[in-house]
């Protein structure tokens, strides 16, 4: 299961940050048993070699066995994905029969749903699950870009937040949660880190990423390092 010192407290409720190899990229909640992950970008590879820019193939591959794993670590029994699933609506079309195996066999496992973003707005659950724009559930907002202005406890994507430690003087980038909070810890909102094997990153302090989530009176980045989770400040309120 995943380990007690990567368990914290977002808006009145409990999370866990699932450690795996590539980081500690996916969310659980535990009281709503639920997986969340953000920005799979599956077939990103195959639509780079449309345009004759050639990655490794087996993107999504990866990227499914990492759910898989995570699904398992967690005992998870839902997964919702905030949005670029696909890294375009058509990308479902274009799975490689293992690949479509794999994700079939994941949403028929769990009750998956699927929030879209920006790169799949028009997408198909061709593999399973059901397909919303924005849910709310237990009370958060679930939405792929996180709403400059809204002030409900809200967990998105999007932005592929990482942050620059430096470890025995050298700077290594992680994969990190983006966390704000206003009005106490009883009100807040939370960027997920981007999941997928072919997602790059922007710095969380960006100051893209503090403005989506004002109203503040604190942003801090959380990644684990070694046994314990780390916060890093990124924005205080002068005020």
């Amino acid at each position: 299961m995943v380990p007690v010192s990567f368990t914290f407290p977002f808006c009145g409720d409990e999370f866990r940050l699932v450690p795996q190899d590539s980081g500690a990229r996916a969310l659980f909640w535990p009281r709503e048993n639920a997986l969340l992950v953000a920005d799979l970008h599956l077939e990103k590879a195959s639509f780079f070699a449309k345009h004759n820019q050639f990655l490794p193939p087996y993107d999504s591959r990866e990227t499914l066995e990492r759910v898989a794993e995570a699904v398992r670590l967690t005992g998870a029994r839902r997964v919702y994905t905030l949005g670029d699933n696909f890294h375009d609506s058509d990308g479902s079309q274009r799975l490689e029969p293992h690949a479509a195996g794999m994700l079939a066999a994941l949403t028929r496992a769990t009750d998956w749903v699927w929030i879209t973003g920006n790169h799949d707005p028009a997408m198909e659950a061709r593999s399973g699950g059901t397909i919303a724009e924005e849910l709310e559930v237990g009370g958060m907002i679930l939405r792929h870009m996180a709403k400059p202005g809204e002030t409900r406890p809200e967990l998105s994507g999007h932005f592929h937040p990482r942050v620059q430690i430096k470890v025995r003087q050298r700077h290594i980038r992680r994969p990190c949660a983006v966390v704000s909070h206003f009005e106490g810890d009883q009100s807040g909102r939370m960027i997920l880190p981007a999941f997928g094997a072919l997602t790059g990153g922007m710095n969380a302090g960006d100051p893209a990423i503090l403005k989506a989530l004002q109203p503040a009176s604190s942003v801090d980045a959380l990644v684990p390092a070694g046994k314990r989770l780390a916060r890093f400040p990124l924005y205080r309120d002068a005020a």
